[in-house]
């Protein structure tokens, strides 16, 4: 029988193009269904090693993405909101996570596929409510993934009749490692396990691999999926690099151990397979889910070792932005509100010291162009909001005892420097966004542009600087410089303003290098007057 090989390659093609859409679709819907506080969960109950197993379970079912839950990983990871240890447990539920999408595709509801994703679709466009719109995405989504499915697996059946392909099956039946090769390759390319397991669902439905072929190349989907976490860290921090390094060692170890194993776990699933009486795709389902389980189950104790061996293995001084408080503590909003007050504003201090080194990030992203910088700066804004968001909860509390009128007026005044904290941190991310601009548009400022803007910067880090140490140190005289300097940036924003006018006039300068100009004097001249307040309150009141 001939082969028409156009039809095989575009409905193969055709159907994974829908599976890898119809899975990132339900996800996304997933994930905004649920709310979009991803990170919140992974901070907040990663508490031990355990909790991040149960935590990365949910969250991968959540995004249907084992690498994208990897990545928030490294990312917290880096920021310093968790542990290497934690981390190390979080990747691992992510693993077991990822079998669910395999235990979704054995329901085999393929038939229909098509109006399960018209339901999704008249959701999503004839009804109002996003939450409703969000379910018509997932619903959308978990159709697409059948009709993907379907395609895929009606454009493989032809191979059926395929000598070499006979060849190929009977060869990776026979060597175990082509199949562990196989499944790993094909995994980098798409980037997606999911997607891969599907496809290994689809041949062995089909007859077209024997069991023993299919589970050494399951065994390299899970290698192949780890490629998405190295990308993320490729220029990251050593923690995310070490984070990600986890990632690929513990899918390695367990594909060795399993592969040690093969002969006794093919004959487990086909035992499990002939007592629940499995169809084709569940039993690779089960197989997905019995390997990643039996794996974290063998590793979890080992998570010390591991964190310990990755730090070995990638060493370096790991410079991580603390996001978390550090002097907040509840215990002496009862007790003691003055003591918290001044819990309070030692927090408040620490918030300022970030501002002042994501306003440095960000002068240096200006002046290198080096994308570091303005992640750090990213990093630190992020840092301030959760500050502000946990402060501003503290102070709340400590309103609702009773406290002196001295300490009620130290309350009111730390409360207006945390808001002008906060807004320097949103101005300097402004700032990096205008960079931004700059660099992916090519934009060039002239050479005086630079002057005047590294003389506004170097200004006005200053400025905030010394109305920190003023909050510190309760320092009026240094308020008063604060104030006096804020007047000098007030007026160089008026003289820069017209610097920039006469060089376009001159045609010195593009319009929008120009508007990216005048945008950055603008944000720096709010920081000075962001920075003033906190002096005024202290002339105002003292601390």
């Amino acid at each position: 029988m001939d082969v028409n090989w156009q039809e095989v390659i575009f409905q193969f093609l055709g159907g994974l193009g829908i599976f890898l859409f119809a899975i990132k679709y339900m996800g996304d819907g997933l994930q905004k269904a649920a709310g979009d506080r991803l990170r919140a969960i992974l901070d907040r109950f990663t508490t031990n090693p355990f909790m991040g197993v149960l935590v990365g379970i949910i969250v991968t079912v959540l995004i249907q993405s084992s690498s994208g839950t990897t990545v928030i990983t490294v990312g917290l990871v880096s920021a310093g909101f968790m542990t290497l240890r934690q981390a190390i447990g979080v990747i691992m539920g992510a693993n077991i996570g990822t079998t669910v999408t395999a235990f979704i595709i054995g329901l085999d509801v393929g038939a229909y596929a098509l109006p399960i994703m018209a339901f999704g679709a008249f959701l999503i466009f004839f009804v109002q409510k996003a939450k409703v719109k969000n379910l018509g995405e997932v619903i959308f989504g978990f159709g697409g993934l059948f009709l993907g499915l379907e395609l895929m697996s009606g454009g493989m059946k032809p191979l059926r009749s395929l000598e070499a392909f006979t060849d190929l099956t009977l060869a990776m039946s026979e060597h175990s490692l082509l199949g562990v090769v196989a499944g790993t390759i094909f995994t980098l390319i798409v980037q997606s396990s999911s997607a891969t397991v599907g496809i290994l669902q689809g041949l062995y439905a089909e007859d077209l691999v024997s069991m023993k072929a299919a589970l050494p190349i399951l065994f390299g989907d899970n290698i192949g999926t780890t490629i998405t976490a190295v990308l993320a860290s490729i220029g990251a921090s050593v923690a995310a690099r070490r984070a990600a390094a986890t990632h690929v060692l513990f899918n390695v170890v367990g594909t060795v151990i399993f592969m040690l194993l093969l002969i006794p776990f093919t004959a487990y699933v086909e035992w499990i397979s002939g007592v629940l009486n499995l169809e084709s795709k569940m039993q690779i389902a089960f197989a997905h889910g019995s390997f990643n389980i039996a794996n974290t189950v063998l590793q979890f104790p080992f998570i010390g070792a591991w964190a310990y061996f990755v730090t070995k293995m990638i060493p370096g001084e790991d410079v991580t932005i603390e996001y978390k408080p550090k002097h907040l503590d509840r215990r002496f909003i009862a007790q003691s509100p003055a003591v918290a007050i001044g819990q309070a504003k030692e927090e408040i201090i620490r918030m300022g010291d970030f501002s002042v080194q994501g306003l440095n990030e960000t002068f240096e992203y200006l002046k290198t162009g080096q994308k570091k910088h303005a992640e750090t700066a990213y990093q630190i804004e992020d840092a301030i909001n959760n500050l502000d968001r946990k402060i501003t909860d503290y102070l709340v509390e400590v309103s609702s005892v009773t406290v002196s009128a001295a300490e009620s007026g130290r309350h009111v005044m730390l409360m207006d420097s945390v808001r002008d904290i906060e807004r320097i941190g949103d101005h300097f991310e402004n700032i990096v966004e205008l960079i931004d601009l700059r660099e992916t548009n090519k934009l060039k400022l002239t050479d005086d542009a630079i002057v005047d803007l590294t003389e506004m910067f170097t200004l006005t880090i200053e400025t905030v600087q010394k109305a920190i140490e003023s909050l510190d140190k309760n320092d009026t005289g240094l308020a008063r410089t604060v104030s006096e300097k804020e007047d000098l940036i007030d007026n160089m924003e008026r003289r820069f303003r017209k610097n920039h006018i006469l060089r376009l006039n001159e045609g010195h300068c593009s319009a929008q290098a120009g508007m990216v100009f005048v945008d950055i004097v603008s944000n720096l001249e709010r920081i000075g007057d962001h920075a003033v307040n906190i002096a005024e309150a202290i002339l105002g009141k003292h601390v």
